[in-house]
């Protein structure tokens, strides 16, 4: 969805809807909302890489006998509510949790125009909002307006940038020339990653030789990948989320389109995706990826046990890390009171899964930006303030045997 469609909604009202509640109220407990799609193009995004990390995350917590604020422990209750990969629902679910369920927090939303068509609705009722499956820059813009907005991720450009990098690193080592064709979702993230690249992909000396736009809920690419496979490029660029990741790549393997390079955007970190597409899928690069170490192993075992879903490699981490970033911001708070909570975020740092996450300046400091499958581990090659020691180089795509 365009920015100026999703934007319309922020001062839409609450009306009455159909909603999902995880549990019933306790009111010894804390209200935690989680609103995300689990119906429409999103849901299977969602339902991969945001609902279980705040199941595993509310599950932890509640084991170890709850949050120990200054009044007592006090256990976790999530209220989980459909937005029907709608923004007028998004915000209807937001209000409700407000107004209706008195929720003591709410976590952002899934997808980035989802993200911010909802800061306006956040703001006016009072709570903090702390987007992780949002990756914009508009951040430094929205926080100057809103004192208790937070963004979990990297930039457009951060992201960018380091797909560039990588191709860089591959054309200077004779690997790759400088073709490369690119496409993208029509929503706010696939939009604003592809006005991006077509600044720094000419100026770091690459031709897009293809550049295509297709909506959300496209169920032929066909003539997406035929007319790029015609460009004959060295690389090929989807801005994509998860079911046109998948789309795409189905029909990539059809074409027999054997691109030295071959980038999905959400998706690419999928476990299904390396269970789909198997050997395939070797050296597929995309957006995300993690290191490939005995934290991060770990939490993957961890998550599968508790959720029952195979995390992914790039979401469900950041997740997680948010809720232990959270946990820490409301214990040392001492209280879910959401000014203290938003200045303890502002004066401190949290060790995370992810590593030592920095919401001070309300940008965080780390992003793991690309990743690619090697012996069925989607593991990082770039990333912003990460240590050297968790990226591997990146290798080229001989073909889809």
């Amino acid at each position: 969805m365009r920015r100026r469609e999703l934007l319309k909604y922020a001062g839409a009202t609450a009306l009455a809807a159909p909603f999902i509640r995880a549990a019933r109220a306790d009111q010894a407990s804390i209200k935690v909302g989680v609103v995300g799609a689990k119906t429409g193009p999103l849901a299977p995004g969602a339902a991969a890489t945001f609902f279980p990390p705040w199941q595993l995350w509310a599950h932890q917590v509640n084991q170890a006998g709850g949050l120990k604020l200054k009044d007592g422990p006090r256990k976790v209750e999530l209220i989980e509510y459909d937005d029907h990969t709608q923004p007028a629902e998004a915000i209807k679910a937001l209000e409700r949790l407000a107004s209706i369920d008195k929720a003591d927090w709410i976590v952002g939303l899934y997808s980035t125009g989802f993200n911010i068509a909802t800061v306006p609705t956040f703001a006016k009722l009072g709570y903090p909002q702390i987007p992780v499956a949002c990756v914009t820059d508009l951040g430094s813009e929205l926080i100057k307006k809103n004192p208790r907005l937070f963004f979990a991720n990297g930039t457009i450009t951060q992201y960018t940038s380091a797909v560039i990098d990588v191709l860089k690193k591959l054309r200077d080592g004779g690997q790759i020339g400088n073709k490369v064709a690119m496409v993208n979702v029509a929503d706010e993230y696939g939009i604003e990653s592809s006005n991006i690249s077509k600044k720094l992909f000419p100026a770091a000396g690459f031709d897009i030789v293809f550049d295509k736009s297709y909506p959300l809920g496209t169920q032929d690419y066909t003539p997406v990948i035929k007319a790029a496979k015609g460009t004959n490029p060295d690389a090929f660029i989807a801005w994509s989320y998860p079911p046109d990741t998948f789309g795409l790549t189905d029909q990539a393997k059809i074409e027999n389109f054997n691109v030295k390079v071959y980038y999905n955007g959400i998706g690419c970190a999928f476990a299904g995706f390396s269970g789909k597409y198997g050997g395939a899928a070797e050296n597929v690069i995309g957006f995300g990826g993690i290191p490939d170490n005995e934290r991060t192993r770990a939490f993957l075992k961890l998550h599968k046990e508790v959720t029952g879903v195979d995390a992914d490699y790039n979401a469900c981490p950041y997740f997680y890390a948010n809720g232990q970033t959270l946990t820490q911001a409301f214990e040392g708070a001492g209280t879910m009171d959401r000014d203290a909570v938003s200045a303890y975020l502002k004066s401190h740092t949290f060790k995370t899964l992810i590593g030592e996450v920095d919401l001070r300046s309300q940008l965080q400091n780390i992003a793991y930006t690309v990743g690619q499958w090697q012996n069925g581990f989607f593991k990082s090659v770039a990333g912003v303030g990460v240590p050297e020691s968790d990226l591997v180089p990146a290798r080229v795509k001989t073909s889809w045997a």
